[in-house]
C-alpha cells in the first residue's frame, strides 16, 4: 500500500492557510466553460471580506462572470511566489469554493473594504456593469512547499 502524501492538518497548516488567505491580493480563478465543460481560468483581485470571507469585482462583461452564472463551482489559486525562486517550493493554496454574484445594494458594504486591498479599482468599482462576487469555501488544498501537503475543511481556514 502505497503511503499518502497528505499530511495530517495540524495547527501550523490551518495557521499558513489563513496567512496565505490573509495576504492575497491576487488569485487564479477556475470556472467550467459553459459550452464545452473545459476548464477556464483567469487572474482577479481577491480579497477578505469583514467577515474574513473571500470576495471579487468582477464585470459582467468578462467571460468567467457569464460562466459564474451558469456554474457557480470554482476554484481559486492564490499564492504568489517571490521574483526569485523556485515557484514550486513557495506556498500556495486551491480553494474549491461556491460564487455567490451580490446584488447591488451589498456594494456599498463591501467597496471602502475592497479598496483598501486595491485602490487602483477606484478607478471602475462604480461602473455599473461591476459587482462584487463573494466565495463559499467548501475545502482547501494547502501545499506549504516540497513535502507539504495538506487537506483543509472550511473550519480550518475559520
Amino acid at each position: 500500500m502505497e503511503k499518502s502524501p497528505i499530511r495530517p492538518t495540524d495547527d501550523a497548516a490551518c495557521m499558513l492557510a489563513r496567512t496565505l488567505l490573509a495576504g492575497a491580493r491576487f488569485a487564479a480563478l477556475g470556472v467550467s466553460d459553459p459550452k464545452t465543460s473545459a476548464p477556464f481560468v483567469t487572474r482577479i483581485n481577491f480579497a477578505m471580506d469583514a467577515e474574513n470571507r473571500p470576495v471579487s469585482l468582477i464585470s459582467t462583461l468578462a467571460f468567467h462572470t457569464s460562466a459564474l452564472q451558469k456554474n457557480p463551482a470554482c476554484s481559486l489559486l492564490i499564492g504568489e511566489p517571490p521574483a526569485k525562486g523556485d515557484a514550486l517550493a513557495f506556498p500556495r493554496m486551491t480553494l474549491a469554493a461556491t460564487a455567490v454574484i451580490l446584488a447591488v445594494d451589498q456594494k456599498p458594504a463591501l467597496r471602502e473594504a475592497y479598496l483598501k486591498f486595491h485602490p487602483k479599482a477606484k478607478l471602475y468599482i462604480d461602473f455599473s456593469d461591476f459587482h462584487f462576487v463573494r466565495f463559499t469555501v467548501a475545502s482547501a488544498a494547502l501545499n506549504g512547499g516540497f513535502g507539504k501537503a495538506y487537506t483543509l475543511t472550511a473550519a480550518d481556514l475559520a
